[in-house]
C-alpha cells in the first residue's frame, strides 16, 4: 500500500513483464491554463481488470481522455509525462489511431447513437477493421448481451442498462487489446449494476481483454479489479490491491460507507481532510 509520497518518490518496482498500460507522471492543462492533472502515474498489466476510483473532480474522466486521445476535443493536452501502451508512446496521437492500437474507450453516459439501431452501433464499433468476421463478433456479442438482440428498434428507446451494454458491446467490436470504462454503473439500478459487473468480469476473464475501469461505486468497482488507484485533485494517493483498499479504514469510511464499529455516532466524525491520512 503506498502514500501519494510514496508512489511519487520510489523507484517503479522491477516486474517480470512490462504493464501494457504505463502512465508515467503526466500533467494534463486545459485551454493552456486549468492544470487538471499533476504528476499522474499508473500501471494496468495485461489481462488485468485495473479501477481507478475517487470523487467528482478528481480527475478520473480526464486520465482516460488522456490515454484515448479525446483531450483535443476539450482543448486539453498532456504537457509533460508519458503514455507508453504496448511498449509505444500514444501520448499525442489522434484518437483513431489509437483505437487501431488497441484501445477503445466506453464513455461516460454510454454514449450509444440514438437514431441509430443496435445492429449499427455494433457494426460502427467495428469501423476500424479490415477483416471479414464483423459478423461472428456481432454473434459474440449477442451471446454475453442476448437482449441487445430482440431490440431491433432505434438504440434510443432502450434502457438505461440496455444502453451501457450496447456501449460494451460496441467496444468489443473493435477487438481492443484494452477497454478503458467510465462510469458503466451510472444511472443504473443495484440490479443492474450487479448484472453489467459481472458481465465486465467474465468478458475479462474470457476474452482476456485488459479493463481500466473509472468509478465512483468503488464497492461494484473493487469486487471484480485486481488492483485499485485512489484520485484526488488531479494525483494519486492511494493504491494497492482490491483487498487493500477494501480493508484500509479511510477508504471504508470515505469510499465504502463506513468504517465498521470504529464509527458509533456522527460526533466522531472527524473533517474530511483531517480524517484522511495521505492528506
Amino acid at each position: 500500500m503506498q502514500t501519494a509520497a510514496e508512489h511519487n518518490a520510489r523507484p517503479a518496482p522491477l516486474t517480470t513483464a512490462a504493464p501494457l498500460l504505463a502512465v508515467r507522471n503526466i500533467e494534463v492543462v486545459y485551454d493552456n491554463v486549468i492544470l487538471v492533472l499533476r504528476g499522474l502515474s499508473l500501471d494496468v498489466p495485461k489481462g488485468a481488470i485495473v479501477a481507478l476510483l475517487g470523487a467528482n473532480g478528481a480527475g478520473k474522466s480526464t486520465t482516460l481522455k488522456a490515454i484515448s486521445g479525446l483531450l483535443k476535443t476539450e482543448d486539453g493536452e498532456v504537457t509533460r509525462g508519458e503514455i507508453v501502451f504496448d511498449g509505444e508512446r500514444v501520448d499525442g496521437i489522434d484518437p483513431d489511431k489509437i483505437v487501431r492500437r488497441g484501445i477503445f474507450q466506453v464513455m461516460e453516459g454510454r454514449r450509444i447513437i440514438a437514431d441509430m439501431t443496435s445492429l449499427e452501433n455494433l457494426r460502427l464499433g467495428a469501423f476500424t477493421r479490415s477483416d471479414k468476421n464483423v459478423d461472428d463478433d456481432i454473434d459474440m456479442v449477442y451471446k454475453y448481451f442476448p437482449r441487445l438482440k430482440e431490440r431491433t428498434g432505434l438504440a434510443g428507446y432502450l434502457s438505461g442498462g440496455e444502453q451501457q451494454m450496447l456501449a460494451i458491446g460496441r467496444a468489443m467490436m473493435a477487438r481492443p487489446k484494452m477497454i478503458l470504462m467510465d462510469e458503466p454503473s451510472m444511472g443504473l439500478s443495484p440490479l443492474l449494476v450487479k448484472e453489467v459487473f459481472g458481465i465486465i468480469k467474465q468478458i475479462n476473464r474470457d476474452l482476456g481483454v485488459t479493463i481500466l475501469l473509472v468509478e465512483q461505486n468503488a464497492r461494484a468497482a473493487l469486487s471484480v479489479a485486481s488492483h485499485g488507484y485512489i484520485m484526488e485533485q488531479g494525483k494519486v494517493v492511494l493504491d494497492g490491491t482490491a483487498d487493500e483498499l477494501r480493508n484500509n479504514e479511510d477508504v471504508k469510511e470515505f469510499y465504502l460507507g463506513g468504517a465498521g464499529d470504529q464509527r458509533k455516532s456522527f460526533k466522531n466524525l472527524k473533517s474530511f481532510k483531517r480524517r484522511k491520512r495521505w492528506l
